[in-house]
């Protein structure tokens, strides 16, 4: 099973202040990811909306972004993920954004709300 997340819509799952130090959820998002991944042998991507300065880096984890920052540029890249795999029905999307949702499972893919995906991710 491959898991392809959205980041900031699992970030933003949760009122935690996180938009007062943007990057450093997003790295500490990784982090958490790189435990969970690396205890259940999981093959993840995480999709951001736009490269990080400075990069955002993980042996563990696959970081990716949209190629530049804008509405639904994320939503854009997980669908074009998805849509590029040759085994769409193996791949599980995590997040809570019902629009991205409907797309991904047109295209074969499996959703994994993102609140109860942080939680579980987050007693590693």
């Amino acid at each position: 099973m491959r898991w392809i997340v959205d980041g900031m819509n699992v970030i933003g799952s949760r009122p935690d202040g996180w938009w007062k130090d943007r990057r450093g959820a997003m790295a500490g998002l990784v982090e958490r990811l790189e435990r969970w991944a690396a205890a259940g042998g999981h093959l993840v991507t995480v999709v951001f909306e736009g490269p990080t300065t400075p990069p955002i880096e993980s042996a563990v984890v696959d970081v990716g972004s949209a190629p530049r920052a804008a509405a639904n540029s994320a939503d854009d890249e997980i669908v074009r993920l998805v849509g590029a795999s040759a085994r769409p029905g193996e791949i599980t999307v995590v997040t809570s954004d019902s629009g991205l949702a409907a797309r991904v499972r047109d295209a074969g893919a499996f959703v994994q709300p993102a609140a109860g995906f942080r939680d579980l991710i987050e007693r590693f």
